[in-house]
């Protein structure tokens, strides 16, 4: 019974093997053939692919890092006379061509805005009675207007005027439109094609610029 057991397993494993392998396709059994012929036809120069030592690859890596920077063009934001002055000594020692000041204008902007208020304490009752309304608020852009809050910043009174008479509809009574801040007019400076050579020279702006960090132009 045993060596008949045992013959049984020889003959199946036997079987499997010669199915697995296809042997037995002729007469209709078998696994299912797992071929993507379509991908190989897409292959581009499957021959130039290449393994590269690990040498090879840091030295590659190496030269790219040190291929040069495209220039960009960098600008300042909207900059006071007595900061023109002190940026004028840097920039006579950069190349010519490399830089200019060019007027600049900040449009005037308006907040829909309630206060001034006494104290705190009111600011947080205001603030509670906005929350129970839905109304969103924000802290204030001009330290002028403290203690207070803000509803909106505009960049026209005639939106502004637009949002008080929405949120009045909402139940906000005492908000008033004002003015945030007036027209601004100064210069700006502009870098228009910042290279590899002037990049290490930004550092000399650095001083000037310390709360007016160059940014990319628009």
């Amino acid at each position: 019974m045993l060596r008949l057991i045992v013959l049984l397993l020889l003959l199946a494993n036997a079987l499997f093997y010669a199915w697995s392998q296809g042997y037995l396709l002729a007469w209709g059994t078998g696994p299912t053939q797992q071929s993507e012929p379509q991908r190989l036809a897409q292959q581009v120069r499957p021959q130039s692919v290449q393994v590269l030592p690990a040498e090879e690859l840091r030295r590659l890596e190496s030269q790219f890092a040190q291929d040069p920077r495209p220039p960009e063009c960098l600008a300042s934001p909207m900059l006071a006379e007595a900061e023109v002055g002190s940026l004028r000594t840097v920039l006579d020692s950069f190349p010519p061509g490399t830089w200019s000041l060019e007027q600049a204008v900040e449009p005037a902007r308006w907040l829909v805005y309630m206060g001034p208020y006494p104290g705190v304490e009111q600011v947080a009752r205001k603030r509670a009675e906005l929350r129970q309304l839905g109304v969103s608020f924000e802290a204030l852009p001009n330290p002028a207007l403290e203690p207070g809050l803000s509803l909106g910043s505009h960049a026209t009174e005639a939106a502004a005027n637009q949002q008080l008479a929405a949120l009045a509809e909402r139940g906000v009574r005492t908000a008033r439109v004002a003015l945030e801040r007036p027209e601004q007019r100064g210069q700006r400076l502009l870098l228009p094609a910042v290279d590899d050579t002037l990049r290490p020279r930004l550092e000399e702006l650095r001083g000037v610029l310390s709360t007016k960090p160059l940014r990319p132009c628009r």
